[in-house]
């Protein structure tokens, strides 16, 4: 015998009062086509958001409107019927008078037990107020121009639920919606910001036969034109050096990169990133460069450069100093990195509870022996001079070549960007993928993977450059949000109900 839980019990209820409210609403929609009413109609005549009612009252007292949206709220008394509609821009109330004849197609005060919350209407009124004070539509009809046919619930506080259906959640918690218009303006100030100073938006394929850029584990797909595997990117970055080697300056792209790994609050397989490289700069130039763009972008999107994010004050209003890598993992945990023990590099990570596979190389073990640190640090500061062996892909400092001229900015436990002054000898690179190409086969996933095409572009010849790439989880960190809960649809894994 099968015993329901408690929790299981009321799932059930739910799903069976769910069926009722639909099959009210299906009834209602019978009914509503057997009057000769469109409940679907192919196009709203509305003239004016609610916003221009509500902020700009003065000027809109006593003219006739054309207004739609969702109606949030159905009060009748009587005669008279008060509905709450809402739009992307605002709510407005519509006020309705049960008098005279409903014209064709429409809906009257009488007809309320047709509406429900969730509807889309449209309202063609004159604007006013009501006794009690409250901007309002004076109409004695509607047009249904959407029957809702499910009921949006009163809270929706289920994370998976609310993920899974976002459509609903943005509904019942508008700041959800208010978030994603944040991070729309996020990316926009980046873009300003970029064209601002001489830089042009390039879209590059994100299908590549050979991935690389990053230490990252890609997802594979199949195109069947060509009959070939292919990868999708986890980097923008081989094709941008590409267009440098191509005679373009300054480029950048904003899109999708896909990286097979977990999800965590700072992890998303797929995420937007923007990566950008200019020619005849190096690395100096680059962390003038890109300090000014967070702090423009942070001020253009949230209008403070203070923040209270992950348990750290952060004020990014100063110069950042500098931080070198070396020196960090000396001080904290008496790591040599160009000399490492692995045997050291294995306990420190196992006393602080690392769960790796450790049979990966001391580059990597002291990568992560890093993140240790970076968890702790408030920041803002550029870390600089990451050794050789972890940058594959970035030129080596004139003045002490087992380091590269690589910066990262270290704001409140979180990596938010990697540039370099790029690698651009193709011997050099060669000899570096060939590195990273053995450490792949040894059976590192996330090395980065031999590009024959890249070398072949660098011996035509590619200015010395500075590159800089940073994904959205600079945006999910100012935000103070893990990364689910600032994209729109974050992956899950799949489930009809």
């Amino acid at each position: 015998m099968q015993v329901s839980t408690g929790t299981e019990k009321y799932a059930i209820m739910c799903i069976m009062l769910l069926e009722d409210y639909r099959k009210e609403r299906l009834r209602k929609l019978e009914e509503l086509k057997s009057r000769g009413i469109e409940p679907y109609p192919a196009k709203s005549t509305r003239n004016t958001k609610i916003s221009d009612i509500t902020e700009h009252f003065g000027e809109k007292d006593g003219q006739e409107v054309t207004v739609a949206g969702r109606i949030v709220a159905i009060r009748s008394f009587g005669k008279l019927v008060f509905l709450k509609v809402r739009d992307y821009f605002g709510e407005v109330q519509i006020f309705m008078k049960a008098e005279g004849e409903t014209p064709e197609g429409m809906l009257g005060a009488k007809d309320v037990k047709l509406l429900d919350i969730g509807d889309f209407i449209e309202v063609t009124g004159t604007v006013g107020k009501s006794q009690t004070g409250e901007i309002s539509v004076f109409s004695n009809y509607v047009r249904l121009l959407t029957k809702s046919l499910r009921p949006l619930p009163e809270k929706f506080t289920n994370k998976e639920e609310r993920y899974r259906r976002r459509y609903v959640d943005m509904n019942v918690n508008p700041e959800v919606r208010e978030r994603l218009v944040r991070r729309s303006k996020f990316w926009q100030a980046t873009r300003d910001f970029m064209n601002a100073h001489g830089f042009i938006e390039v879209n590059i394929p994100v299908l590549e036969h050979t991935t690389g850029g990053a230490d990252a584990t890609p997802f594979t797909t199949h195109m069947n034109a060509l009959d070939e595997d292919f990868y999708l990117r986890i980097s923008h970055e081989l094709p941008l050096k590409r267009l440098l080697g191509g005679g373009f300056e300054k480029v950048y792209d904003i899109g999708p990169r896909f990286r097979n790994e977990g999800v965590d609050d700072e992890h998303l397989p797929e995420h937007i990133a923007f990566e950008s490289y200019a020619a005849y700069e190096n690395y100096e130039d680059g962390i003038k460069l890109y300090e000014e763009m967070i702090k423009y972008v942070a001020k253009e999107t949230w209008g403070t450069l203070q923040f209270h994010v992950g348990g750290f004050d952060i004020d990014l209003d100063c110069e950042w100093p500098r931080v070198k890598y070396a020196d960090l993992l000396r001080e904290k945990y008496d790591v040599d990195v160009f000399h490492p023990d692995r045997e050291q590099l294995v306990r420190i990570l196992k006393e602080n509870g690392v769960e790796i596979n450790y049979d990966v190389s001391e580059a990597r073990l002291i990568d992560h022996v890093w993140k240790l640190i970076r968890k702790t640090s408030a920041g803002p500061y550029w870390l600089i001079e990451e050794p050789l062996s972890l940058s594959p892909l970035a030129k080596k400092s004139a003045e002490n070549p087992l380091v590269t001229e690589r910066f990262h900015p270290i704001i409140a436990g979180t990596e938010m960007g990697n540039g370099f002054s790029e690698l651009n000898d193709p011997l050099d690179q060669l000899e570096r993928f060939q590195e990273q190409q053995a450490a792949r086969d040894a059976g590192d996933e996330e090395a980065q993977m031999l590009d024959v095409d890249f070398v072949e572009m660098l011996e035509y010849g590619m200015p010395p450059a500075c590159g800089w790439g940073n994904s959205e989880r600079n945006f999910w960190l100012l935000e103070g949000v893990p990364g689910r809960e600032a994209v729109p649809f974050p992956t899950l894994k799949s489930k009809e109900d």
